[in-house]
């Protein structure tokens, strides 16, 4: 491929997606009602009126978007603004990709990884939405970009503010979603333990100063938790009620997230469901807040310990929903669901091809490369034992692609020659 002045300029080479991005948020409907555009929306104007969450009352996510949103909140302005701020992150995060990708496979390479990210259609729904999956995924695409440069062979200054801003970013992102706060707890006790065995190696040790960092970066947050739950390292109150439907014993019920009063599409569904929990919440409902999230895990156990069989399935149908949307528990299904299907599935082939070379070349990748591996695994492995939905898998596709266009770069060899077979 030809490099032209364009193709050296990414902001150029990708201003085209920005264009669309924008159409969408005049094309699509933003209106702050969907999902839980209401609750981060609640916690902004919170925080502009000096308070986040009062005790005794849900916790239900971290602050990072809502720090985002203040602004928009305090000024008054119409959330169409902050879906035009959507638009410009999802570019953005093209970009860094984009640049990430430069410094470890080729030019083509990083072009198509890129180009994919940026015609990733099923993030294109929540750019419209005051949800932080766009937000997360370019907090992703800057950790990269950081990440490459914090690992880079020079002991500089300049390395060093990379080592800062890749634990800040981290910090940052679990305070955005709050399972990569568990994520953040593993790796740094991980790596910990590894630069323990092994203080020779000075990656383990940068490792554990940018979790470090990133734990600095939580400790407000955590600091504010404890004194509203009494609970040390308690990131919010929302992880025991997903367990709890993803740990449901009852057939035909998948492990998807309900919120009674349950609106169910299918008829009686509401009573199916009023009838299989109404013992549990008859309980549940007595507590709130941070009590309320330990009767649900302990429920959610008891189910498990007594279930395991079906625990299992509701986590393989877990991740039919994260990848594709499906299945639901009493819902049905709708032919858009197939669209989903071509981009996750492209990327999941892809991944799976590339299982093979990582694990024969572990030792050879880089260490950023391995480094964001482990940090999608966990993510993806944590999010299985959740109620998860498609728009929980979109915000680390940048790292899945970093990875399979890495490997493809450096460990596998196409051939698009065609030799002739002689039969004779």
């Amino acid at each position: 491929m030809r490099i032209t002045k364009i193709t050296k300029n990414p902001f150029l080479l990708f201003s085209p997606f920005l264009v669309l991005y924008i159409l969408l948020v005049f094309i699509l409907p933003t209106h702050g009602t969907t999902g839980d555009e209401n609750r981060y929306i609640m916690y902004a104007q919170n925080l502009n009126n000096g308070f986040y969450s009062l005790p005794g009352n849900d916790i239900g996510d971290g602050p990072g978007y809502s720090i985002l949103l203040m602004p928009f909140m305090a000024l008054g302005l119409p959330l169409i603004c902050i879906a035009l701020v959507n638009a410009l992150l999802y570019y953005l995060s093209v970009i860094l990709l984009f640049k990430s990708l430069q410094h470890v496979v080729s030019f083509q390479l990083a072009l198509l990884g890129s180009l994919f990210w940026g015609c990733y259609y099923n993030s294109y729904e929540n750019i419209p939405l005051v949800l932080p999956e766009i937000f997360s995924a370019f907090l992703i695409s800057l950790l990269i970009f950081n990440l490459l440069m914090a690992f880079r062979p020079v002991n500089s200054k300049k390395t060093k503010k990379y080592i800062y801003f890749s634990g800040f970013i981290i910090g940052y992102i679990a305070l955005t979603k709050v399972i990569f706060g568990y994520v953040l707890a593993f790796m740094l006790i991980g790596s910990g333990l590894l630069w323990i065995i092994n203080r020779k190696n000075a990656d383990y040790r940068t490792v554990v100063i940018i979790f470090l960092i990133a734990l600095t970066t939580t400790i407000p947050y955590l600091i504010f938790t404890y004194r509203v739950t009494g609970k040390t390292l308690y990131w919010g109150t929302s992880g025991g009620e997903n367990l709890y439907w993803m740990s449901t014993p009852y057939e035909g019920e998948y492990g998807n997230w309900f919120h009674p009063p349950v609106n169910g599409i299918i008829p009686d569904a509401e009573y199916i469901i009023t009838l299989n929990h109404r013992a549990d919440f008859e309980e549940i409902l007595k507590y709130k807040g941070a009590e309320r999230d330990d009767v649900f895990k302990k429920l959610a156990i008891e189910n498990i310990r007594s279930h395991p069989v079906k625990f299992v399935k509701n986590c393989v149908t877990n991740i039919g929903r994260l990848l594709f949307n499906y299945p639901y528990s009493y819902k049905f299904q709708k032919p858009a669901t197939l669209l989903r299907i071509l981009p996750n599935g492209i990327l999941v082939v892809f991944m799976i091809f590339c299982l093979v070379p990582t694990l024969i070349n572990w030792r050879k990748i880089i260490f950023p490369g391995r480094f964001l591996l482990f940090f999608a695994l966990l993510y993806l492995g944590g999010t299985t034992l959740a109620s998860a939905e498609t728009r929980m898998f979109t915000v680390i596709v940048p790292v899945l692609l970093f990875w399979v266009a890495l490997i493809i770069q450096k460990s596998i060899k196409l051939s698009m020659t065609w030799e002739n077979v002689d039969l004779k």
